[in-house]
């Protein structure tokens, strides 16, 4: 059971990872698609930069050890922006293909979460 849930925990992890990091580097270098769906959606572009720069902090602070109260902040933070997009993609009318990349974030971050090891939790203060 206990590697079971360590496949889960670092493959839903590492690709997790691999894909905040990847959009955050487009948001950063203003890549073109990316550049357009938030134009579309009607967010400011500046946005881009802010995204892009959190979402490279949180996704070290995923990877690193130690630090689980920071990383249920990463946790959050990336669950907020996932589900905003999704909704955003959901609400601007964009089809099924335009929402299902956030919404598979959003269960990714789940996973994650969920099976994260012990040592990456936030240690109980009562029993």
């Amino acid at each position: 059971m206990e590697k079971r849930n360590k496949i889960i925990y670092w493959s839903s992890t590492v690709i997790l990872s691999l894909g905040f990091f990847l959009g955050a580097i487009a948001q950063l270098i203003k890549e073109e698609h990316t550049t357009e769906s938030v134009v579309r959606l009607g967010y400011p572009l500046y946005i881009m930069n802010i995204l892009g720069v959190w979402k490279i902090l949180g996704v070290i602070i995923l990877l690193v050890p130690k630090y689980p109260k920071i990383k249920e902040w990463a946790y959050a933070g990336f669950f907020f922006v996932a589900s905003g997009a999704a909704i955003s993609h959901i609400v601007s009318g964009d089809s099924f293909s335009g929402y299902i990349g956030p919404v598979i974030y959003v269960i990714l971050i789940i996973t994650s979460w969920y099976f994260r090891p012990a040592d990456r939790k936030i240690k109980k203060l009562i029993n």
